[in-house]
């Protein structure tokens, strides 16, 4: 039996692969293997059955895509997102060794693409994505500053205090605090 893969815009979580097995299986789509940003179907899919796909997929603010440089964007993120919010730890290669091993390109093409496409550099994109964890490690509450900084890959919690300010004008500190003031707030409506 034939296999191909189609490529879907916007998946960035668990919930989104779960999502997209539903939707495929309502259409009666048959497939091996969903994971972020690709679908591994196997046999043929009608252009009706794309056509609904896409569609039921829209509703739920995922897209998919068609033009390589469209796919090969959703790749790198899709690494990255993967690599920064679901593996234990962060590679001990530096990121742009990663994603030319992972993605079989050279990092300088990946990189013009990737700022032609979304206005920003991949380090852009993976730093945001690094900030993103540290915010949800905060307010989880479990782990110090110097833990989450080694768990998230900075060098120091100075470097990692830098950039979270940089990106969210505050502290990693006055962002925790804010949390707390906020559950506080919630508990006594």
């Amino acid at each position: 039996m034939e296999k191909y893969k189609i490529h879907i815009k916007y998946m960035v979580s668990l919930r989104c692969i779960i999502v997209v097995k539903e939707e495929l299986n309502k259409l009666g789509i048959k497939f091996l293997n969903v994971s972020l940003g690709e679908v591994e179907i196997l046999g043929k899919i009608t252009k009706q059955q794309k056509d609904d796909l896409s569609i039921n997929l829209k509703k739920i603010g995922l897209e998919l895509l068609d033009d390589k440089k469209s796919i090969l964007i959703e790749k790198v993120k899709n690494e990255i997102i993967t690599m920064i919010h679901h593996s234990e730890s962060l590679p001990i290669i530096n990121f742009s060794d990663f994603l030319t091993e992972k993605l079989e390109y050279d990092y300088t093409y990946l990189s013009n693409i990737f700022t032609e496409v979304q206005g920003i550099t991949i380090q852009q994109f993976i730093i945001y994505n690094k900030i993103e964890k540290v915010k949800e490690l905060l307010v989880y509450d479990e782990l110090n500053l110097t833990e989450i900084s080694y768990l998230v890959g900075y060098s120091s919690v100075a470097h990692l205090s830098n950039q979270f300010k940089k990106v969210t004008g505050l502290t990693p500190s006055f962002f925790k605090h804010i949390k707390q003031q906020r559950q506080k707030y919630l508990k006594n409506i």
